[in-house]
């Protein structure tokens, strides 16, 4: 990300001039207070907001014009936002229907994503028929199905109880170390960002104003655990 702004028709400037660089494969945190910029960012890096100034690159690719559907990025929404009127097994493989691929693929791929995310047996549930918890990994099966270089995170367990919150913070890990994808998400969680990201990058009022590792950022908290 390369000098990216963006201010809003009312003169609120959501995130102003922000840079950063993550690794292919990294799991990665930004983390800070409501209203700093964070998901205006991620939905910039999406193609959801068109930025006022500023350069995205996806893999070394110039990124910043290109439509939504072009980007191959991935998107889950605190709100899950799956289909209602679609099943389990609709709703993960929606994307793939779209990119119109081979049905042989996508009941593979289907399959493959149903069991990494511990619902078999589930498919022909709808999301009123899931808990919370399981509602937010069919959203996250979903964003991975057509293989994203990039899987974005808004706040993906802000609307879940605390335990299961834990629940879906480890697996969240656990899915990372078996996917590999690079993955950032957002959270004003200060516990959530260090028990799940290799680097966090704290944002505030617009700009990134520090970035490291859990330990560089609270070396004070985690050495008193």
């Amino acid at each position: 990300i390369r000098h990216l702004s963006k201010t809003f028709p009312n003169g609120f400037k959501a995130v102003d001039d922000v840079r950063f660089q993550m690794q292919t494969g990294s799991l990665v945190a930004v983390l800070g207070p409501s209203g700093s910029g964070k998901s205006t960012l991620l939905r910039m890096i999406a193609g959801l907001e068109i930025p006022d100034g500023g350069e995205i690159l996806l893999t070394g690719r110039e990124a910043t014009l290109l439509s939504a559907k072009d980007r191959n990025v991935g998107f889950v929404f605190q709100h899950y936002a799956l289909f209602k009127h679609m099943t389990v097994w609709e709703n993960i493989a929606f994307g793939l229907k779209m990119r119109k691929r081979a049905k042989a693929e996508i009941q593979e791929r289907v399959t493959e994503l149903v069991k990494l995310i511990q619902l078999e047996g589930l498919e022909k549930r709808y999301p009123t028929q899931l808990s919370g918890g399981q509602r937010q990994r069919v959203a996250v099966a979903r964003a991975l199905a057509p293989q994203p270089q990039v899987l974005l995170l808004d706040e993906p367990f802000g609307a879940l109880d605390a335990k299961v919150r834990v629940e879906l913070q480890e697996w969240i890990t656990e899915l990372h170390e078996k996917s590999h994808v690079t993955t950032l998400f957002v959270t004003h969680d200060q516990d959530e960002a260090m028990a799940i990201a290799s680097d966090i990058l704290v944002m505030n009022k617009g700009k990134i104003q520090q970035g490291g590792t859990p330990l560089e950022i609270f070396p004070l908290f985690i050495t008193r655990i």
